[in-house]
C-alpha cells in the first residue's frame, strides 16, 4: 500500500497542475503585469507535459521506473519553487515549461509502476483508482487554486507541492527499491525523441494560439505547423530506422493499442472540451454567475470516479474490459448531443445528463488502459502506458483549442464582440474564485 499511496500523490500533484492556476489567472496577470500572455500560464504547462509523456514512457521501460519517476517528482518539485518565485509573467512561462517537462511523466510512469507491482487480475481495479484519482484532481484543481489563492496567496499554489513532491519522492524512492533497474542507455533514441518534441510543440502551440483567438494566416502563425509536421514527418524515418525507437510504431499497428488511444484521445477531447465550455454555456445562455456556472460541473465531477471504480471492480472481476469501454466510448457522445437539446436553465435535468457524461468517461479511462497494457510484451509496458497518458492528454489540448476557435470564429459571425466577451470572463472567474473559496472555508 506504501507504493501505490506514492505514485497515487505522484499523480494528484501531475493532475492538479493542469488545472489549478485557470480560476487565478487574472490575480497573476495582474501582479506581473502580462495580460497578454496570461493564457500561456496554461498551455505552457500543458504543451510541456503532454510532449514529454511518451518520452518518459520509452525512458522508464530502458533505464527502470524508479530512477525515472525520480528524476521527474525532482523536476517537478524544482520548477514548482521556480513558479512560486516567478517576479515577471516570461519568468512563470519559462517556469511552467519545466514543470511540464516533469509532469509529463508523473501520470504516465507512476501508471507502468502500478502494471509492475500489481498482479494482472489486479490492474483494473488499481487502475480504477488511479483514474478516478486523476479525475477528480484534474477537475477540483481550479477550486483548490481559487482557496489557497484567496487566503494566502496565488504562489502558494506552487509552494504546495514542494512538502507534497517530497513526500511522493521518499516514498517513490524506498517503496520501489526491489524493481530492476535498467541499464540500456546506449540503446536511447535522442534524435527520435528531439524530433517528436519539436514536432508536436509546434503543432500544439499551433493550436493554443487559434484557441486564442490568432489568425491562422499569420505568417508566425502558419510556419509552426508547417515546421512541426516536417518534424515529426522526419520522426516517422526516424523511427523506422532506430534501433529502440522511442514509440515503436509496429505497436501502433496492434489493434487493440491503437483502438484503445483514439477511444481515449476522443474521451478527453470531450471531457476537457466540455468542462471548459459548459461553464461559458451556463453564464451565457442561462445567465449564472461564475460560482454558480462552476459548481453545476459537480455531478459530472462526482461521476466520473464513480464509472472509474466501477470499470475497475468489473474488470477485476470478470477479466473483460472491451464492453465496458464500448459502452463508454458509445454513451458519452449521445450524452454530449442531449446537452445539446436540454435547456441549460433546466438545472436538475443538466446534472442528470452530465451524471451519465461522467460515468461513461470513467467506464473507459481503466478499461482502455488495463487493455492497452495487456496487448504488449511486457517490456513495452512503460511506453504502452504512456501512449494512453498521451493519447488523453493530446486529446484535451486538441479539444480546447479546436472548440474554442470554433466558439471565438461564431462569435465574429454573429457580430458580437470577442474582447468584450473576454472581458466579461475575466471579471467572472474572480468572482468565481472568491465564491468558490468562500464557499469552501
Amino acid at each position: 500500500m506504501q507504493v501505490i499511496f506514492g505514485l497515487m500523490l505522484a499523480i494528484l500533484l501531475g493532475a492538479l497542475e493542469q488545472s489549478i492556476v485557470a480560476v487565478v489567472l487574472p490575480e497573476i496577470a495582474l501582479q506581473l503585469n502580462g495580460f497578454d500572455n496570461m493564457a500561456w500560464v496554461v498551455s505552457a504547462y500543458l504543451v510541456a507535459s503532454t510532449v514529454t509523456t511518451p518520452i518518459y514512457g520509452k525512458l522508464s521501460d530502458l533505464l527502470g521506473r524508479r530512477s525515472v519517476l525520480s528524476f521527474a517528482i525532482v523536476l517537478f518539485l524544482l520548477a514548482s519553487a521556480a513558479c512560486a518565485l516567478a517576479q515577471t509573467m516570461p519568468q512563470l512561462i519559462l517556469a511552467r515549461i519545466l514543470q511540464g517537462l516533469g509532469g509529463g511523466g508523473l501520470l504516465s510512469v507512476s501508471q507502468a509502476t502500478i502494471a509492475d507491482v500489481v498482479p494482472l487480475r489486479e490492474r483494473g481495479r488499481y487502475q480504477g483508482y488511479v483514474s478516478g484519482v486523476w479525475a477528480v484532481a484534474s477537475m477540483a484543481g481550479p477550486v483548490i487554486g481559487g482557496y489557497l489563492a484567496h487566503f494566502l496567496s496565488w504562489r502558494w499554489i506552487f509552494w504546495i507541492n514542494l512538502p507534497l513532491a517530497l513526500l511522493a519522492l521518499v516514498t517513490v524512492r524506498r517503496a520501489l527499491r526491489h524493481l530492476p533497474a535498467g541499464g540500456r542507455r546506449h540503446r536511447i533514441d535522442y534524435l527520435g525523441a528531439l524530433l517528436f518534441g519539436a514536432g508536436l510543440s509546434g503543432v500544439l502551440v499551433f493550436l493554443t494560439r487559434l484557441g486564442q483567438g490568432q489568425s491562422p494566416s499569420r505568417p508566425d502563425t502558419l510556419a509552426l505547423p508547417l515546421a512541426g509536421l516536417a518534424c515529426l514527418g522526419l520522426f516517422i524515418w526516424q523511427e523506422r530506422r532506430a534501433a529502440d525507437p522511442v514509440i515503436p510504431l509496429a505497436m501502433l499497428r496492434v489493434p487493440t493499442v491503437a483502438i484503445c488511444c483514439i477511444t481515449l484521445f476522443l474521451c478527453f477531447f470531450q471531457l476537457i472540451a466540455m468542462s471548459v465550455l459548459l461553464p461559458l454555456r451556463f453564464q451565457v445562455v442561462a445567465g449564472a454567475q461564475a460560482d454558480a456556472a462552476a459548481l453545476r460541473l459537480v455531478p459530472l465531477t462526482l461521476a466520473i470516479p464513480f464509472g472509474a471504480f466501477a470499470a475497475g471492480r468489473l474488470m477485476s472481476r470478470s477479466g473483460r474490459y472491451k464492453p465496458l469501454q464500448m459502452a463508454g466510448a458509445l454513451v458519452a457522445p449521445l450524452a454530449i448531443a442531449a446537452l445539446a437539446f436540454v435547456d441549460p436553465r433546466a438545472v436538475w435535468l443538466c446534472a442528470l445528463v452530465m451524471v451519465v457524461l461522467g460515468l461513461a468517461i470513467g467506464l473507459q479511462l481503466p478499461s482502455g488502459l488495463v487493455a492497452t497494457q495487456n496487448a504488449v510484451p511486457l517490456q513495452h509496458v512503460g511506453i504502452a502506458t504512456a501512449l494512453t497518458a498521451f493519447s488523453r492528454m493530446l486529446g484535451g489540448a486538441v479539444g480546447v483549442a479546436v472548440l474554442t476557435t470554433v466558439l471565438i470564429a461564431l462569435l465574429r459571425h454573429g457580430g458580437m464582440a470577442v474582447g468584450d466577451l473576454v472581458q466579461r470572463l475575466l471579471n467572472s472567474f474572480n468572482n468565481h474564485r472568491a465564491a468558490n473559496t468562500d464557499a469552501g472555508a
